[in-house]
């Protein structure tokens, strides 16, 4: 079976929300309605940005994926903006004394293993918010691989 893009973002995405404790939308800022901070700043917005398909060698030739995310930390101060990229970098890459991720992510059908930093742009401001991009890679793949 393929990757599922969409079911991964939406664990990427929970996952995000639970370990942040601050609201994450999708593709969009988070709306008064997401929990659990609504759009109160700070929060981040995941972006997918697409990925590759790959396989085992006597598996589905499309049973693994590398996909990319790009996550936007939001602020109202570089520093805030700054604070919320930690807690998105901790959340998607700390890991436990024994190596394993601290945070999991759970997708339906799918497991993750392996996350790494692909890119970080750090803060800009654009007309008084202020914004910390990260681009990171999920090595993710399926039962029947």
């Amino acid at each position: 079976m393929p990757v599922q893009g969409r079911v991964v973002s939406l664990a990427v995405q929970a996952a995000l929300s639970a370990a942040t404790g601050r609201s994450c939308g999708y593709g969009t800022a988070p709306t008064a309605s997401d929990k659990p901070t609504g759009v109160t700043i700070p929060y981040c917005v995941l972006y997918p940005l697409g990925g590759t398909s790959s396989g085992p060698p006597f598996g589905d030739g499309d049973g693994d994926g590398r996909m990319l995310y790009q996550v936007t930390s939001i602020g109202t101060t570089a520093e805030q903006a700054e604070w919320m990229s930690d807690k998105v970098r901790t959340a998607l890459l700390a890991r436990t004394k024994s190596g394993a991720f601290a945070i999991p992510i759970p997708v339906a059908g799918h497991t993750v293993i392996g996350r790494e930093v692909d890119k970080e742009d750090g803060v800009t401001v654009v007309s008084g918010v202020y914004s910390y991009v990260q681009r990171i890679i999920l090595h993710v793949t399926t039962p029947d691989s």
